[in-house]
């Protein structure tokens, strides 16, 4: 055998571990493609009736919140209903309440009256959180606030 016949035998032995080892890895290759496409399928076969689910919770979730939203209108106008009956019935009654309670007041001190020989009564005192006020301090502080 000569250098050449031996050079040849060994590129071919060479040759054929790596075509060997190619075909190995394109065998692993091929199985780790096929297992990831059954995942795939997998993961799309789980995953389309999560998504619907997932549609129905919203489409739910919408209504209810369409709901919550008419109820909070609901309630918006009973509000300002009872709040414009409020107003009419405090100018309506306000005003001749307050002059009935004016005027019957007007006729108790007009019949009840001072008398001279009775000792003067205490003046009235009002508790405002834990401070008494007379009636005086009271009229004054309105005044300033007013």
């Amino acid at each position: 055998m000569s250098g050449g016949e031996v050079a040849g035998i060994l590129v071919a032995v060479f040759w054929a571990i790596l075509v060997s080892f190619l075909a190995v890895a394109l065998a692993r290759l091929a199985q780790t493609l096929r297992a990831t496409t059954k995942l795939v399928a997998d993961v799309t076969e789980q995953a389309v009736p999560l998504l619907a689910d997932a549609s129905a919770a919203v489409r739910s979730a919408q209504t209810q919140i369409d709901r919550v939203d008419a109820i909070a209108s609901d309630v918006q106008e009973v509000t300002s209903n009872a709040s414009a009956l409020s107003t009419t019935v405090a100018s309506t009654f306000g005003g001749p309440l307050v002059k009935v309670a004016a005027f019957g007041y007007g006729v108790r001190r007009a019949l009840g009256g001072r008398r001279e020989d009775m000792p003067a009564r205490e003046p009235r005192r009002t508790v405002i959180v834990g401070r008494t006020v007379s009636r005086r301090e009271k009229r004054s502080a309105r005044g300033k606030r007013d």
